[in-house]
């Protein structure tokens, strides 16, 4: 069981970027998959999640409005649209998702912690 997040780079101010999610060895419709990010120096954040069961997503509020969390079962692939993106969004973005995560009114937040963690993303947004 592998994911495995990418489409990171580097972006200038207002621009946009989109993250693609991959799993191997399982089949993503089947979970929820949240998306966190953690910034140099900074603790790991929660950004977005989706649900698994009707695709309901969740987004933090640094993101809300300029996010978008999509899923595409038949690619089985989970995507980030980041658009308008900040300075202050330069951070490393992880994929992750959990057998009994489901993405519900608490968000990405899961005291359980999460089994399954993809490789990070780089995206760097910089004039």
């Amino acid at each position: 069981v592998q994911l495995q997040a990418s489409g990171g780079g580097l972006v200038q101010p207002g621009g946009s970027l989109s993250l693609s999610c991959a799993a191997s060895g399982f089949t993503l419709n089947y979970y929820a998959i949240a998306w966190f990010r953690q910034a140099p120096g900074k603790e790991r954040e929660g950004v977005s999640c989706i649900s698994r069961t009707d695709g309901s997503p969740y987004y933090a509020d640094s993101v809300k409005g300029r996010f978008t969390i999509s899923r595409d079962n038949a690619a089985n692939l989970v995507y980030l649209q980041m658009n308008s993106l900040k300075p202050e969004d330069t951070a490393v973005y992880y994929c992750a998702t959990d057998t009994l995560f489901t993405c519900s009114e608490s968000g990405t937040d899961y005291p359980e912690g999460f089994d399954y963690w993809g490789q990070g993303t780089l995206v760097t947004v910089s004039s």
